[in-house]
């Protein structure tokens, strides 16, 4: 099994190479600290399976993944993160990613892992697997009217000029308002807001 590290720490992906590398049946053949550099390991050596942190400057771990299942569809990821809020969890299987580990996982527990999703199985650490079983409240209750509103228009990709015409309300108040929801549902930008919305709906 090929496989290639992408993490951002010299210290995880130099420590995954040492110990992964033990294991007869796993070849670690390159490291990449950023999304983008995966991609180009990936475009040279075509790879088994990516271990893809989620966190990384530059290109993320989800937007390298989406990339990657796009052009190389047969390359399996898993994420490899500190990250298990559900919002990471779910974005990164929408990406196309067939695994989620913790870093806490112990690398001989990583490595039967790598040998599941390369024979065809979905990976996921026991408390990735609760957090999605155990999703948070819904959170659309705190939200008043208005701001329903613009969820909805925003779910439904208009722009701020757009939810601004047809709420007849400026559009500076739009983008008020949008950043009062993002920190009322603890979410970064309009992509994961419109997912927000269309998994509780």
């Amino acid at each position: 099994m090929k496989i290639i590290i992408a993490d951002d720490d010299a210290m995880v992906y130099e420590s995954l190479q040492l110990l992964l590398s033990r294991e007869k049946d796993i070849q670690v053949i390159g490291t990449a600290n950023d999304g983008a550099q995966a991609i180009k390991l990936c475009e040279a050596s075509l790879p088994d399976v990516i271990l893809m942190d989620i966190q990384m400057p530059g290109m993320d771990g989800i937007q390298a993944t989406r990339e990657i299942k796009k052009r190389w569809p047969q390359i399996l990821v898993m994420m490899l993160t500190t990250f298990e809020d559900e919002q990471n969890i779910r974005l990164a299987f929408l990406a196309g990613a067939e695994g989620y580990l913790l870093k806490a996982t112990q690398v001989q527990d990583m490595a039967q892992q790598l040998r599941a999703l390369v024979s065809g199985s979905s990976v996921l650490h026991a408390d990735v697997l609760r957090q999605l079983t155990q999703p948070k409240k819904n959170g659309l209750e705190d939200l008043t009217a208005r701001e329903k509103d613009i969820l909805q228009l925003v779910a439904q990709g208009c722009s701020n000029k757009e939810i601004a015409s047809q709420l007849f309300i400026s559009e500076g108040t739009v983008r008020n308002t949008l950043s009062i929801i993002l920190d009322k549902l603890e979410v970064r930008d309009r992509t994961q807001l419109a997912l927000y919305y269309w998994r509780r709906v």
